[in-house]
C-alpha cells in the first residue's frame, strides 16, 4: 500500500513509501540532500516499520528539533497506526 507524507521543518518536501505487512518495500524522498536521502531509502528497504522508527526517532538536524530521519520516524508511526 502506498503512503505519502509532507515533512515539517526539514529540507525534504515529501516521503512516499510502499509498505506491505509492516515492511518497507520501497521509499522515495523528494527534496533534501540527494545522496543522503538515497542512502536512507536503500538502507530502509526491506526493514520493518518498528525497526525504522527505533533507529530514526529523535535525530536532530542543526538544532531544529527534528531532521529528515526524525520526520521519517513520524511518518512511519502514522503508517503503522493506519495499518492497525
Amino acid at each position: 500500500m502506498i503512503f505519502k507524507y509532507k515533512p515539517q521543518g526539514v529540507c525534504s518536501q515529501e516521503f512516499i513509501a510502499d509498505v506491505e505487512n509492516s515492511k518497507i518495500k520501497s521509499l522515495k524522498i523528494v527534496g533534501g540532500c540527494h545522496g543522503n536521502t538515497q542512502g536512507i531509502c536503500k538502507l530502509l528497504q526491506g526493514q520493518t516499520l518498528d525497526f525504522a522508527i527505533k533507529r530514526l526517532e529523535g535525530i536532530d538536524c542543526r538544532g531544529r528539533g527534528t531532521s529528515c530521519p526524525d520526520q521519517l520516524a513520524k511518518f512511519f508511526i502514522e503508517v503503522s497506526n493506519k495499518l492497525k
